[in-house]
């Protein structure tokens, strides 16, 4: 039975390994590039990766992934979406032979690249809408190249930017449908509900060690098998 957790609560169970300096980022970013390198294989090698990258943790994740993928020799492309970005990741995803793109030429990048990782909002986004300025418009040029044969594979960094992590609601048209939904810790409850559920594709968990923390948390929202 999956449980569904708010993202206070995540918060709250990541709170005393932060503070204890348990690298919970370093842990997501492993599993998450574990998970693009599979879908690197079966999608084409030759192909690149194309990362929105958020100002915030999500986009953090994203860029730890990328130096990983990079350092095994995929061509991996970063699109800065926000107002600033995760500078010790980011640097270190460029040393690891990552590449910047600027968004305006995304639009023509994505058309060739195996994945689309969406690495820009994750469970702190509260925004009405939650995409803006850069974001927005990158995630709506990047929606008509979605759902062809030829299309990348779009993958979440959590969950798909721009739905709600608690209740599941899409306030906004701009968001772009994953095909894969990597999530860290425990299943976010708005993964569970619609419409964020159809957004998110296939959802993966990864462990990060929040579970001695969340034993004893009620979850919001219990879905039967």
């Amino acid at each position: 039975m999956p449980l569904g957790y708010s993202a206070a609560q995540i918060r709250a169970a990541e709170k005393p390994l932060l503070d204890a300096g348990v690298p919970l980022m370093t842990r997501a970013a492993a599993g998450l590039a574990e998970v693009l390198r599979t879908l690197l294989a079966g999608s084409g090698r030759g192909r690149p990766i194309l990362v929105l990258v958020g100002s915030g943790d999500n986009g953090g994740d994203a860029l730890y992934a990328s130096a990983t993928l990079a350092g095994d020799g995929a061509d991996v492309m970063l699109v800065p979406a926000g107002s600033r970005v995760h500078e010790a990741a980011w640097a270190t995803a460029i040393a690891a032979g990552a590449t910047e793109a600027t968004p305006d030429a995304a639009l023509a990048l994505a058309a060739d690249a195996a994945i689309l990782v969406d690495g820009i909002l994750g469970t702190g986004a509260s925004a009405d809408p939650a995409l803006r300025g850069t974001a927005r418009g990158l995630v709506l040029g990047l929606l008509p190249l979605l759902g062809h044969d030829a299309s990348p594979l779009v993958v979440a960094v959590d969950l798909p930017s721009g739905t709600d992590p608690d209740d599941g609601s899409v306030p906004d048209s701009a968001v772009l449908p994953a095909d894969v939904t990597v999530t860290f810790g425990a299943w976010k409850a708005g993964l569970l509900l619609e419409p964020a559920r159809s957004l998110a594709g296939r959802v993966i968990l990864i462990d990060i060690g929040l579970q001695p923390q969340l034993a004893g948390v009620e979850p919001v929202l219990r879905i039967a098998d």
